[in-house]
């Protein structure tokens, strides 16, 4: 999958593909998965994958057909390994580089538009990739999701506010269901890690006790939310942020999110 040697969660090659496939992006074209999440060089864990989402199953194709030219005028090779309306999936390989690139249909509906990128040209907002990573590990107890949402709590917004807002991108569950549903999750082995890739190993006795809090937390803030409100994040005009511990915030805002997704007034620029 290329050299990891770099301290970057792209690989060397991956990154070198998203800045070529950049050129082909646009608000209804843009990556997402986990490389959109962990493009940034504070990641801890290397993709496996490039995901670029589309708004239409029209949209993957014409992707695609776009894509594919500016990787044959790369010299790379494209071993298509699915390709079905809406959802293609392709090995991409160089000399002895490879990595996986799926062009896939996703819903509309987000809480942000996708933002511009110096790395990938469009990506799916932060907050909406936490928000479907967080309902990933929901649906599927993935070592690598587990870790990914951890890292969220830290560093994007609370597990609490994750349910909060999942429960707004897929109405079929509850804030409560979801902290139910992710109390089952968490249970990683050493084996586990030794087949991710990771910057740093963590210590397991070190992520349970991570996991446990997060999940006390969660419980705390679903509990203190109005039910009106399910389903949203929380704009603060005064940080110009999206927050997640409301007490020591004034004049927090609901933000709801539709498809498309809509930018906070307070965030629009002027002129």
């Amino acid at each position: 999958m290329g050299d990891r040697s770099e301290a970057i969660p792209l690989t060397t090659f991956q990154r070198e593909i998203a800045r070529l496939l950049a050129r082909n992006r646009t608000p209804d074209s843009y990556l997402a998965g986990g490389a959109a999440l962990h493009i940034e060089p504070r990641s801890t864990r290397y993709s496996n994958d490039l995901d670029y989402f589309h708004d239409s199953e029209e949209r993957v194709a014409a992707a695609f057909a776009e894509d594919r030219v500016l990787l044959e005028e790369a010299g790379c090779t494209i071993e298509v390994q699915l390709n079905q309306p809406g959802h293609i999936r392709a090995v991409v390989s160089r000399g002895s580089e490879a990595t996986k690139i799926e062009w896939a249909h996703d819903s509309a509906w987000r809480f942000l538009p996708p933002v511009k990128s110096r790395v990938a040209g469009y990506q799916l907002h932060p907050v909406d990739l936490a928000v479907n990573k967080l309902l990933a590990l929901v649906g599927r107890d993935e070592p690598r999701d587990f870790l990914d949402v951890l890292e969220l709590h830290r560093k994007t917004l609370s597990l609490g506010a994750l349910c909060w807002a999942a429960a707004g991108k897929d109405p079929g569950f509850t804030p409560s269901t979801l902290l139910e549903l992710l109390k089952r999750r968490g249970r990683i082995r050493e084996e586990d890690l030794d087949r991710l890739h990771l910057r740093r190993r963590p210590q397991l006795t070190a992520l349970k006790s991570q996991w446990l809090e997060a999940l006390a937390e969660a419980e705390t803030f679903i509990a203190e939310r109005p039910p009106d409100e399910v389903g949203c994040l929380y704009w603060s005009p005064s940080a110009q942020r999206f927050v997640d511990r409301l007490d020591d915030t004034d004049g927090v805002v609901p933000h709801f999110g539709r498809p498309g997704g809509v930018l906070p007034r307070m965030m629009e620029v002027e002129g």
